[in-house]
């Protein structure tokens, strides 16, 4: 069992800095605690469940599974310790307390595309709570018991040879309809080419996270925030975050994409970054100003 210990320089949340991988308190791939965190991954040498605990300003890593060293080595980015901050400043003054609130959440960078892509893809145009059922059925159905002490109870993201081969009613029981299921079973079969995204320069990844049919804007800064550690993605599109950022930011209510990316432009590169400090605020910050709530689809029964 490797064992990996990083000294930390300066505050590192590790709750919140890893939360944006996790799709719901229930998510089967991944436990997350104040200062611990269980995560099981897919990596090219094979399956991997990495524990992670700050200690002081040390985080200690271990890790099991054919892919253990490799998902080692990805912890410092994973974790946001190369996450740079050089020119952000928090102009604002609600961003500047959240900024000193919140100085331990960092930009991480899993490195792990398809395992972000496939998250996102449920997640166009249906609530959270049906895209985080989706993820949970697909895992349990598909997803095999991950490596590690069986105490973690973790189960691997399903591999993307398996989602591809699903026909698109097969994504039915999940709740998935045709034009979702289609998406994705297009992204898995072509699994290695994104992946391929973490050794490209920022612009030409993104050009190939929305090279396909079903995968926009929104999708691409979606994976790009959490895979890629793009610390000035925006999710245009978003069905909450407009409201959000010009309810904090502006006082306003009922804004639009060209509005919030109007606020956030001051703030280029770290949007990302300042879009993060609001949502780790949560209800404390910004109460009910989220909204309209979008309705619920259920198809399982087509």
């Amino acid at each position: 069992m490797p064992t990996l210990r990083i000294a930390v320089d300066g505050p590192l949340d590790l709750a919140r800095t890893l939360a944006p991988l996790r799709r719901g308190y229930g998510d089967p791939t991944m436990r997350l605690a104040d200062r611990r965190c269980w995560r099981a991954t897919r990596t090219v040498d094979g399956p991997a469940t990495v524990a992670l605990e700050v200690q002081g300003d040390t985080v200690v890593a271990e890790a099991w599974g054919p892919g253990a060293d490799r998902a080692l080595a990805a912890v410092p980015w994973l974790v946001g310790l190369h996450d740079d901050r050089t020119g952000f400043r928090p102009l604002h003054p609600v961003i500047a307390e959240l900024d000193r609130r919140f100085r331990g959440v960092r930009i991480g960078r899993s490195g792990a595309v398809l395992e972000s892509l496939v998250p996102g893809i449920l997640e166009q145009k249906v609530t959270g709570d049906e895209a985080r059922r989706a993820f949970r059925g697909l895992v349990r159905a598909f997803g095999e018991p991950a490596p590690g002490p069986e105490a973690f109870n973790l189960r691997l993201p399903p591999a993307p040879e398996r989602l591809a081969a699903l026909p698109y009613y097969g994504y039915h029981a999940f709740g998935v309809e045709r034009r979702r299921a289609e998406v994705i079973r297009r992204v898995a079969a072509r699994a290695a080419w994104f992946e391929a995204t973490i050794d490209l320069p920022l612009d030409e990844a993104y050009a190939r996270l929305t090279a396909l049919p079903g995968l926009g804007p929104w999708t691409a800064a979606e994976v790009a925030v959490r895979a890629l550690g793009d610390a000035d993605a925006v999710s245009v599109g978003d069905y909450h975050l407009p409201n959000l950022v010009g309810s904090v930011l502006a006082g306003e209510r009922g804004g639009d994409d060209a509005r919030m990316l109007e606020l956030l432009e001051p703030y280029r590169p770290h949007r990302a970054r300042v879009i993060r400090l609001i949502e780790s605020a949560g209800s404390a910050l910004w109460g009910t100003r989220r909204g309209r709530r979008m309705a619920t689809r259920r198809i399982e029964s087509i």
